[in-house]
């Protein structure tokens, strides 16, 4: 971790553009650990075995087809921050093309507040599923991530058994790549949902719609992910959630800041929310009726649905 050369790197932002992603990018990874991945005998073959019997236990408790990314990437920090900046920079570029520019604030301070986000997350993040919104190239379908310096250090820290997490992880990954492949749709509902909001901030308001509707469907990925892991994940897991939200409420002022500050807290809510929703359609129905959310776009429940699952029931029940 070199400190000064992250400075450096984010002093020296240039380019045209609001962030210069390329300089975020190198003081990220600057002051940023990128851990080991020095991979014990068998550990690769670990990773696919477990993603691989995700992918079995969903596609029998679910009924879905789906498959996983065909490269699943074992990586350490650096990995991740060099995969996800060019996710960050689809995203704001998206705003950038609506707005021009960020008036009044500086490259500089667009660009040293990224680094301290991808920096952050970079050490943070366990696993991830990327569907890859707004991408361009048509060869892009999606990915999926390990950040095994995060998870060893994780299940240290939880003081759990670093393979069952390990799994834990995967099998929870797995389940969002079983709701995109459920869903075809779902990709694009997602990006239009978030390009309307963006164009309405272009023009100087909030379409309020737009992010209810954002935050709604995220909150049903989160929750079906849930219940599809209370279902396929073959063993017991209450005390690694239960570990995990320990952990989160143990951390410092700093920390619970920055997650506030990037929306984790907001991630949280919709884990919960949409579990409980899920929930209450099982326990009143099934599974299959559940899945009815990934029939279309007209399926998925409103933001008010969510905490009244009676009112999307009699809705979408036949």
């Amino acid at each position: 971790m070199n400190l000064y050369r992250s400075a450096r790197a984010v002093a020296g932002a240039s380019g045209d553009d609001a962030i210069d992603w390329r300089s975020a990018a190198e003081a990220a990874k600057a002051a940023t650990d990128p851990g080991s991945l020095a991979l014990e005998a068998g550990e690769r073959g670990a990773y696919a075995r477990d993603v691989r019997d995700a992918r079995a236990a969903v596609r029998a408790v679910s009924g879905a087809e789906f498959d996983v990314p065909e490269t699943i990437e074992i990586q350490n920090r650096h990995h991740w921050i060099d995969a996800n900046v060019a996710t960050f920079e689809r995203v704001m570029g998206a705003l950038e093309t609506h707005t021009g520019t960020f008036p009044g604030i500086a490259r500089t301070i667009n660009t040293g507040t990224m680094t301290v986000m991808l920096s952050f997350l970079g050490r943070n993040v366990l696993g991830q599923y990327d569907p890859l919104l707004l991408a361009d190239a048509p060869t892009d379908d999606h990915a999926l991530y390990f950040v095994r310096p995060n998870i060893l250090n994780a299940a240290d820290q939880l003081d759990v058994d670093a393979d069952r997490f390990r799994r834990w992880i995967a099998f929870h990954e797995v389940t969002h790549a079983a709701e995109f492949g459920a869903a075809p749709w779902l990709s694009d509902h997602l990006e239009t949902r978030m390009e309307d909001g963006i164009a309405n901030l272009s023009e100087g308001s909030f379409d309020r719609e737009a992010f209810r509707d954002l935050d709604a469907a995220m909150t049903v990925v989160e929750g079906y992910a849930e219940l599809l892991m209370d279902h396929a994940f073959d063993d017991e897991y209450e005390d690694l959630r239960r570990k995990l939200d320990e952990r989160r409420q143990g951390r410092g002022p700093i920390q619970k800041l920055f997650r506030r500050l990037l929306g984790l807290g907001l991630k949280e809510r919709q884990y919960e929310r949409g579990k409980d929703f899920f929930e209450h359609v099982v326990a009143v129905r099934d599974l299959k009726t559940a899945s009815l959310v990934w029939e279309g776009p007209e399926y998925l429940p409103s933001h008010d649905e969510l905490d009244a699952p009676g009112t999307w029931l009699r809705r979408v029940d036949r």
